[in-house]
């Protein structure tokens, strides 16, 4: 509950950033401001090149606002393809596909996210925001029925590794932005980005390896750590039979985890055989870890 408490948080960080990064803008007609009173704000110093998407014209800024200000996910999905159509060179087309990606992502709608963060890669292949939705989804509702499952969860690896690569480079805020709020949101998709990575490896049976991506996630965002991962970390050294450290990780999972969900129950079931293989010395079958959804750990809302 305390992480999604955070991550309701910098959603609404992101949705202030994409707000403000509009107000950098300075079309031939006007000079917008963040809060549209006219008046131009200072973008911030851009990483290796990267700047705030801008507007060209007055009519494209009017028509981004005018979309970026619907709620529903369907109808600001049309009004971005609509966008997208009229002014098919905007830089902002990535800032509303982006924020379409949040909208589905909070109506708990997988396959829409994953439309609407590939739509966003396919206009900057680097976008963290995006490389950790896409990878998320693709990470926690690949079934193995799934015809393209190698595929999608190959597609899954290498996103969380870009996003990784790229968090600390194209994230782009405001100048006004206080840095530990930037920060904080690069922690946090880094940490879900490894916890991606951990997933991957567990249902692999790649046990060494998913606990070291585990443990990077725990360490990249060490004030709320995804509960989930820290469950799946329990699980990985149950798996390379490290059982007094997997029964103090699961220890962390019960208390990070709720006793009336089902990662509360698999963190309980998995704590309590670890404590009795810890005081018999006899082996169990260690629990399957959950597969976990993935608009209830996903980043960057809007």
């Amino acid at each position: 509950m305390k992480r999604a408490a955070m991550i309701i948080l910098l959603l609404a960080m992101a949705t202030v950033l994409s707000a403000q990064q509009q107000g950098t803008q300075n079309p031939p007609a006007a000079q917008p401001g963040a809060g549209q009173s006219g008046t131009a704000q200072p973008s911030a110093p851009a990483p290796q090149g990267k700047h705030p998407p801008q507007a060209k014209t007055q009519p494209e800024f009017d028509a981004y606002k005018t979309v970026a200000a619907i709620a529903d996910p369907a109808a600001f999905e049309k009004a971005t393809d609509d966008f997208a159509t009229k002014f098919p060179d905007s830089e902002l087309r990535v800032v509303l596909y982006r924020n379409g990606m949040h909208l589905y992502q909070s109506a708990n709608n997988g396959d829409k996210m994953l439309e609407m963060g590939r739509n966003v890669l396919k206009l900057d292949p680097d976008d963290p925001e995006a490389l950790v939705g896409v990878a998320e989804v693709l990470a926690e509702r690949t079934r193995d029925t799934d015809l393209d499952k190698d595929q999608r969860l190959d597609e899954a690896m290498k996103n969380a590794q870009r996003a990784v690569e790229t968090v600390d480079t194209d994230i782009v805020a405001p100048a006004e932005t206080p840095k530990e709020r930037i920060d904080a949101y690069k922690g946090f998709l880094r940490s879900t980005a490894y916890s991606i990575m951990g997933t991957l490896a567990l249902n692999k049976d790649k046990y060494a390896d998913a606990e070291n991506y585990l443990r990077k996630s725990i360490d990249a965002y060490p004030s709320q750590p995804d509960p989930v991962a820290v469950l799946r970390l329990a699980v990985a050294l149950d798996k390379q039979e490290k059982y007094s450290e997997a029964l103090k990780v699961a220890n962390q999972a019960v208390a990070l985890n709720q006793e009336n969900t089902h990662a509360g129950t698999a963190a309980r079931q998995e704590r309590d055989r670890l404590m009795k293989l810890t005081n018999s010395g006899t082996p169990a079958p260690a629990p399957k870890p959950p597969a976990g959804d993935a608009q209830n750990q996903a980043p960057p809302k809007n």
